[in-house]
């Protein structure tokens, strides 16, 4: 199954030039069971890799574009009169795929942000009192740009404490970005990618990451990091349970992916500021990631 990872992530890299912790992360919240936030300026490849990981899972990938007039039933689906039935019948809305891009979802309303948070934390929708459950597996990847904030609707805490971790790809390198232009001329698109990897073998992997071992001193370190942020003067308010779970799981499954079958403290140092980092408010227009570093320093290692 590590094999099936490893080229799943050289999948990614045939389209996703030098991102390679990028592509390790988003990684992570897939077989974490998560979700991802990517926040960063356009053009930067958020759509490319969100196309090419349901290509590479052959999952059923939709795309939504948040706009401020998107309404909740554009993205849950809708109750529809058929008159040859006489009868109401059910429109799936783009939400019931295995890869679900929302793009520029702070530009939608509360109202329709609110549309995701069941389907992310209970993998259903529920619309006019019937559940319908997604396609599982369920990886939702949402992006905002960090920049621009005219006409935009911040997320709420209970909207970012759904996301497993955020992420940012990052301008790419001078030489990355000249191989980007040299690859023009033989550009692989993501319909050229082949599958590497089945949906059932997703849900496997899934499990495997669970079983990582992760000893009681390392998830006293995960406990006392995420505490930390509760007790913090800077910090106006710390990190929820959810947060203290996502960071094991997000540990898990790095772990796995880098071949072992134990958590490492090294593992914990490098998801914080991924994990923890968007779930917080800072007093004083303070930098949530300075605070998270702030707080790594302090806490001993296991």
């Amino acid at each position: 199954m590590r094999e099936k990872i490893d080229a799943l992530t050289q999948n990614l890299s045939r389209t996703i030039v030098g991102k390679t912790e990028a592509i390790r992360l988003v990684l992570v919240a897939l077989f974490g069971g998560g979700h991802a936030l990517l926040e960063d300026v356009p053009g930067v490849g958020k759509t490319l890799l969100a196309k090419s990981l349901a290509r590479s899972i052959d999952g059923k990938f939709q795309r939504l574009q948040c706009t401020p007039d998107l309404l909740p039933t554009d993205v849950t689906g809708t109750n529809i009169w058929n008159p040859k039935s006489g009868e109401f019948s059910f429109l799936p809305g783009p939400i019931f795929a295995n890869v679900l891009l929302a793009d520029e979802i702070n530009r939608a309303t509360p109202r329709t942000q609110s549309a995701l948070l069941e389907v992310m934390e209970e993998h259903q929708v529920t619309v006019d009192g019937v559940s319908r459950a997604v396609p599982m597996p369920f990886f939702a990847i949402a992006t905002q740009n960090p920049i621009e904030y005219q006409g935009t609707f911040p997320l709420p805490e209970a909207q970012m404490d759904r996301f497993m971790l955020s992420l940012s790809l990052g301008y790419p390198s001078e030489s990355e970005e000249l191989q980007m232009l040299q690859n023009l001329a033989h550009h692989i698109k993501t319909e050229d990618l082949q599958p590497c990897i089945t949906l059932d073998e997703v849900t496997k992997l899934r499990q495997l990451c669970s079983q990582v071992r992760v000893e009681p001193a390392l998830q006293q370190y995960i406990l006392d990091l995420v505490r930390a942020t509760r007790q913090d003067e800077e910090i106006s308010l710390g990190v929820s349970p959810r947060g203290t779970v996502a960071l094991q799981k997000a540990t898990q499954a790095l772990a796995f992916i880098l071949g072992r079958e134990y958590a490492i403290p090294d593992d914990v140092k490098f998801l914080v500021p991924h994990v923890l980092g968007h779930r917080l408010i800072t007093r004083g227009g303070r930098s949530s990631r300075s605070v998270v570093e702030r707080l790594l320093r302090s806490q001993p290692i296991p």
